[in-house]
């Protein structure tokens, strides 16, 4: 039976309690058919504590900076108090995992408490979900929990891929609590508070085509195209241009995790979005020595979501939703014409993405010859640093290229095939009459300096594990401006150390 201290409280509105947060929520997604999900209420968590707050993400849904020190929110975003307004919800959901139909899922640890008005965002709203607020009909063999680790790690990438510019979920807050989880070994509970405009995915559609519903999946799709994409109702084929809109917004997001060396590391079905988000972070990391190859996920045994697959399960994604759309769309080579344009959209904005990366401000035919060239001699050398360093090369060395370049150059084992690579850039800058200070800048304001690097995180997740969140919230504040020099956190940027390349992550992280 559960204390008192842990038995869920449906919150009144009042001043400790959010009142405008209360009064503004709404919950979309429970207007749905009740066979798109559950309701149910968290399952409380005793004793718990503030861990992380992230001041932008807050600021996305009008709540100011200081608004995580109330108790009383605290006890919502873990799931023992629940707003008046709202409805909380775990939403069904199946999906291909590592390539093998899995059927039904569904939000197994995840519980929606509804949406609040976010005017900058596609669709006016946020949704508010727990995730680690316990079980639901949808947990398998799971626990419905969430630790603090996988918290941690999921908090700090959702802001800093929001910081880099790339499409994402976001994390408001972090709640932690003493209970015991157990996972390769006891840890202890955390929930994360992520948002979203909707966490519809691909599995989504896949739930109700497997299940030969198509009532069902017209409802689901007239929904997504109602609240996120209208203009497309006034297109011949709205089914068809919702189709083109995800496959065009998925491959321009693959291609930003290539630019930045991102790595998600599970990319099935149901952890795809339909809004063209970064969805659900799990054994993610950021390239450190390059290598194209790199695996991030050390369940990943066979290495199907290793980093230079991607792109190509990025499209796979795509014609696995295609497949569910084809009874809406109706006809087979409209469904081929809108999956079509998936490399077409990964290519244009990969090729932009490096030209921005490495300083040109035009395009030259034999273009990809040089960027080919620099990923042949690039595996072995820090990813980031390599792009940073970069943008302080000089058109024209002093007194010698080897002495001038040597921060860049020294990050090459073999120095002599950077130097001919370089010759070929700087011929290439100088054909365009490329300006050192310009160059610099733009180049800066396109490759961080600063990447959530797996031994950053570790490190905050020790101190965090320890009831010390300072390294924490000092990584996310260097983390919400990866762009800027911030001198004085100089290190974080620093080469990872030996112990480093010993860390692994997986599908339990």
């Amino acid at each position: 039976m559960l204390s008192a201290d842990t038995a869920i409280d449906r919150a009144a509105s009042g001043p400790d309690i959010a009142p405008d947060l209360n009064a503004g929520l709404g919950n979309r997604f429970a207007e749905l058919p009740p066979v798109f999900f559950t309701q149910l209420e968290p399952t409380p968590l005793p004793a718990p504590y503030p861990v992380a707050f992230s001041a932008p993400a807050a600021a996305l849904i009008g709540l100011k900076s200081d608004f995580f020190d109330s108790p009383a929110l605290q006890q919502t975003l873990v799931g023992n108090r629940v707003l008046t307004a709202s409805k909380p919800l775990a939403a069904v959901y199946s999906g291909h995992q590592f390539g093998v139909w899995a059927g039904q899922l569904g939000d197994g640890r995840a519980i929606t408490l509804g949406d609040v008005a976010a005017p900058g965002v596609i669709g006016g709203r946020m949704e508010l979900q727990l995730k680690g607020a316990g079980l639901t009909p949808y947990s398998r063999m799971g626990d419905g929990r969430a630790v603090l680790r996988s918290s941690i790690r999921e908090f700090l990438c959702s802001e800093a891929m929001a910081a880099l510019g790339i499409p994402t979920t976001r994390a408001l807050a972090i709640v932690g609590s003493d209970a015991p989880i157990m996972r390769e070994t006891p840890e202890t509970a955390a929930v994360v508070t992520r948002m979203a405009p909707s966490f519809i995915r691909f599995g989504s559609f896949e739930h109700w085509y497997y299940k030969r519903d198509n009532a069902m999946l017209k409802v689901l799709a007239d929904t997504v195209i109602a609240q996120f994409y209208p203009a497309l109702l006034d297109t011949a084929n709205p089914y068809q241009a919702l189709l083109a809109e995800v496959t065009q917004r998925t491959a321009e997001l693959v291609a930003q995790w290539q630019a930045v060396g991102f790595m998600h590391g599970v990319l099935n079905t149901d952890n795809m979005s339909i809004l063209g988000l970064t969805l659900d972070y799990g054994p993610f990391g950021f390239m450190e020595a390059f290598d194209p190859r790199h695996i991030c996920n050390h369940t990943d045994q066979q290495g199907r979501y290793a980093y230079n697959n991607q792109p190509q399960i990025g499209e796979w994604n795509c014609y696995a939703l295609g497949q569910t759309m084809l009874p809406l769309i109706g006809d087979v080579e409209l469904t081929k014409a809108a999956l079509a344009l998936y490399q077409p959209a990964f290519e244009a904005k990969k090729e932009a993405l490096l030209h921005a990366k490495l300083g040109l401000k035009t395009m030259q035919a034999d273009d990809n010859k040089l960027f080919d060239a620099l990923f042949a001699i690039l595996p072995g050398t820090d990813f980031t640093l390599f792009f940073r360093r970069l943008g302080d090369l000089r058109l024209q060395p002093t007194p010698s290229a080897a002495q001038s370049d040597a921060p860049l150059r020294d990050l090459f084992i073999d120095r002599a095939a950077f130097d001919g690579w370089a010759q070929h850039y700087r011929q290439r800058l100088q054909a365009e009459q490329s300006d050192d200070t310009a160059r610099r800048l733009a180049m800066h304001a396109v490759n961080p300096k600063y990447v959530l690097r797996n031994y950053l995180a570790q490190v905050a997740i020790d101190k965090a594990q320890a009831k010390d969140f300072s390294e924490l919230a000092r990584l996310q504040q260097v983390l919400q401006k990866p762009f800027d020099e911030q001198p004085e956190f100089t290190q974080y940027a620093a080469l990872p150390p030996d112990w480093a390349s010993h860390l692994e992550v997986s599908c339990s992280s």
